[in-house]
């Protein structure tokens, strides 16, 4: 059989660059307003409970079902037309943000007319909000893609190290925006604008990223069909069916996984939106000081994840993984909620931040390359797809608990206590997992290379 495209090493990691880079732009416009949270509530007059309310946005579409409709979209119409089509949902969203947030638009006739209604959330916060909503759409969209993506392009090689790394790339997007974001708004006089303008620049960027994976991945796919593996026209039995959706729902082994990876990262992203302003006023430092404090914490994920995806590629212990990083996660916002208070000190702060990291590398690293395993791959779009829409559940709940809870109680120590409370039900989950794959044989603690090459 002649040489595929994925089997040349150069190929299948220019793929994995090509996408990784769209969801390291992707992170950074997710977290570009995080360390900007004093600047935009007195520019802009929002306060916590607002900013809760716009974080939250980025998921709402995706709870109302169009993540089941983007897992449909992915295994009927392929790689290639679900990257581009998210990739320009989320430019088209930024886009929104951008304007609502642009000084010249606070003087429209359509901004008044926003701010009749609703009278608690300002019109640019409406606005950012809308913008948000539909660039979340596309971005877990995107999530589930480059997921299905490496899969396809790694499958018998090394999986668990490319998504590691995929995931290491796009966490730097979060180390990043801590950084330029401050600069990029001190360097214009204070602007929101232009730091958000500058990671939707880069968004366009990964756009033309797409463009291109899609020439290579459609001369993949030519060969596939040339050398037998594939034909242009599914069979049957190998076409995706709407009734397959059921097939996933019915999964215990889904659920398990579904509901562990809500509360797991329901402690994480939130948590992102408020770190920063949580460090400064715990810390008492000034925004940009909290923000670069907070860049830290995905610094040890970004070094650790690819290792980890090598230690699960030859050694396996992906459920155990899962455990330990459950643990790590209650007692660093345990720390949050009483030691930091009490030892207000930036060593302290970025000690707990960093290790927190180390959980951030063992939960993902172990959770997504095993999915593959326990799902068909005619449905595993489908599959990412619910399983993000599980956690947009959370994701989009949780941030306006967090805001709320931090309006009506001045402080920060009931919010982390909710955090750890959920690592705790995750660490629950993780062992109703190790239990199951232990009943079942799921592979879960297996070595991915060696399983596929017994």
């Amino acid at each position: 059989m002649s040489k595929l495209l994925n089997d040349s090493p150069a190929a299948r990691w220019t793929v994995l660059v090509l996408v990784a880079l769209m969801m390291f732009f992707a992170y950074m416009f997710v977290d570009v307003m995080s360390p900007l949270k004093s600047l935009v509530e007195n520019k802009l007059d929002w306060n916590s409970g607002v900013f809760g309310t716009y974080a939250a946005s980025e998921y709402i579409l995706n709870v109302f079902g169009f993540l089941i409709l983007a897992g449909v979209i992915l295994d009927k119409l392929g790689v290639r037309f679900s990257g581009i089509l998210s990739a320009s949902i989320m430019v088209a969203g930024a886009l929104i943000k951008f304007i609502g947030i642009s000084e010249w638009f606070q003087d429209t006739a359509f901004a008044a007319w926003l701010d009749s209604w609703w009278v608690t959330m300002p019109a640019s916060a409406k606005m950012a909000s809308l913008g948000f909503m539909i660039f979340g759409c596309g971005c877990e969209m995107q999530g589930t893609n480059v997921s299905k993506i490496l899969a396809k392009w790694f499958k018998g090689k090394e999986m668990a190290l490319a998504m590691g790394l995929e995931m290491a790339i796009a966490r730097l997007g979060v180390f990043a925006v801590m950084w330029i974001a401050p600069i990029i708004s001190a360097r214009f006089d204070g602007s929101i604008v232009a730091p958000l303008g500058f990671c939707g620049a880069l968004l366009c960027v990964g756009l033309l990223n797409f463009i291109i994976f899609g020439v290579m991945d459609r001369k993949f796919d030519n060969q596939l069909i040339e050398a037998g593996l594939a034909t242009e026209e599914k069979s049957p039995e190998d076409e995706f069916h709407i009734s397959d959706l059921g097939a996933i729902f019915k999964s215990k082994m889904f659920w398990i996984v579904a509901l562990l990876c809500v509360l797991y990262y329901s402690a994480i992203f939130p948590f992102q939106r408020y770190a920063p302003n949580f460090l400064e006023e715990t810390l008492g430092i000034d925004a940009a000081q909290a923000s670069r404090l907070f860049s830290c914490f995905p610094i040890l994920a970004m070094v650790l994840t690819p290792l980890l995806g090598i230690f699960l590629d030859r050694v396996g212990k992906g459920a155990t993984m899962l455990m330990a990083g459950a643990l790590i996660m209650i007692g660093c916002h345990l720390c949050f909620a009483f030691l930091l208070p009490a030892f207000p000190s930036r060593w302290l702060a970025l000690t707990l931040i960093v290790i927190l990291g180390v959980s951030f590398s063992l939960v993902p690293a172990a959770l997504w390359p095993s999915v593959p395993k326990i799902i068909d791959e005619k449905i595993l779009g489908s599959a990412y797809c619910l399983i993000f829409w599980v956690q947009n559940v959370g994701l989009c709940l949780v941030p306006m608990l967090i805001g709320t809870l931090r309006q009506n109680t001045g402080s920060y120590f009931v919010p982390m206590l909710v955090f750890s409370s959920f690592g705790v039900l995750a660490f629950l989950f993780s062992l109703l997992l190790k239990k199951e794959n232990a009943a079942k044989g799921y592979g879960l603690e297996d070595a991915n290379i060696k399983k596929e090459n017994a």
